[in-house]
């Protein structure tokens, strides 16, 4: 599927215990925060975690990203939903016969209160 300006692509995903267990040890992220659940029995997941929502979107396109920009805004626990919207900014050939990609990106968690933010350029392969 080819993309254009414009175009919002949506995804979203449920964070489990297992999701932050098995991104701890990928990532050895061992804070306190991540390993002990709150009083509400959640635990926080690593932002960079919640950062593969839009990495995810990327995926699905072949895009190899040359840069990536996070802000992290609040926290997001074990069992929330996070939906992710990506919108192309730019989508064009360049001189080397590679389709340039520039994209931003919000992440909302089930409260529709935004939890990241950010962008990415690359080029699609």
């Amino acid at each position: 599927m080819s993309l254009k300006v414009g175009d919002i692509i949506t995804f979203e995903r449920t964070f489990t215990v297992r999701d932050v267990e098995l991104f701890t040890e990928v990532s050895g992220d061992e804070g306190i925060h991540h390993i002990t659940p709150d009083e509400q029995g959640r635990l926080v997941v690593q932002g960079l975690l919640t950062a593969t929502l839009p990495t995810k979107v990327g995926g699905d396109y072949n895009v190899m990203a040359r840069n990536m920009n996070f802000e992290f805004l609040r926290p997001v626990f074990t069992g929330d939903t996070i939906i992710c919207e990506v919108t192309i900014e730019k989508y064009e050939k360049n001189e080397k016969d590679r389709t340039a990609i520039l994209a931003n990106f919000s992440c909302e968690n089930q409260h529709e209160k935004e939890v990241l933010k950010g962008d990415f350029s690359g080029v699609i392969l």
